[in-house]
């Protein structure tokens, strides 16, 4: 199965069953991940080298504003799409396979979790994936040690408070805090200093 093929079939959203080819060609791809992101997180390495490797692991250009503060993990890497000027902190944790679509300028705390994959719910079918994107919008804020769910979508410019588990949606401009994490108010609201971000 070529890389092409794998990713049509983790886009389409379809649920997959386990063992087949396309389980064989995501344990292929998270052999090469491993090996790139244990470069990367294994000895210090300039920007531009940085650059360099997230280019081999996404197989994507990144333009000369990306930044990344090691370590970083992802199981498979081909299906994390990276804007302009994003920057990722250390410890962040991509489950890319489903899509992972991070707009322009957005920064990404530490130990971040994105996960686009979930699993069948039956007993039988507990090994079968079910993949679903998720999308962040061109400057997003995600506050360390956040975590957002499978098929999540960020509005442009939202802020994500720190240790937050986002299940559901975030509009633009808006700030959602909490586990599961709620809108609690617009980034223009300056009246509650007093909320956490």
């Amino acid at each position: 199965m070529t890389n092409e093929a794998f990713l049509a079939q983790m886009n389409s959203a379809a649920q997959t069953a386990c063992g087949g080819d396309v389980h064989l060609k995501m344990h292929e791809l998270s052999q090469e991940a491993l090996r790139i992101t244990a470069e990367i997180n294994g000895r210090y390495h300039t920007p531009a080298e940085l650059r360099q490797l997230m280019e081999q692991l996404t197989g994507q250009p990144l333009d000369a504003e990306f930044g990344l503060f090691p370590p970083v993990y992802t199981d498979c890497g081909k299906n994390l799409h990276i804007g302009k000027g994003v920057f990722i902190n250390a410890g962040c944790k991509f489950q890319d396979q489903g899509g992972i679509f991070i707009g322009d300028g957005c920064l990404i705390g530490h130990n971040t979790v994105i996960a686009t994959l979930n699993h069948g719910m039956l007993p039988e079918q507990r090994g079968d994936l079910i993949p679903a994107p998720v999308h962040i919008g061109n400057g997003v804020w995600i506050g360390s040690g956040s975590i957002i769910l499978p098929g999540v979508t960020i509005g442009d410019h939202a802020v994500i408070g720190a240790g937050s588990v986002v299940t559901k949606d975030v509009p633009a401009e808006m700030i959602a805090v909490g586990n599961p994490a709620r809108v609690i108010r617009s980034i223009y609201d300056t009246a509650k200093k007093e909320d956490p971000v």
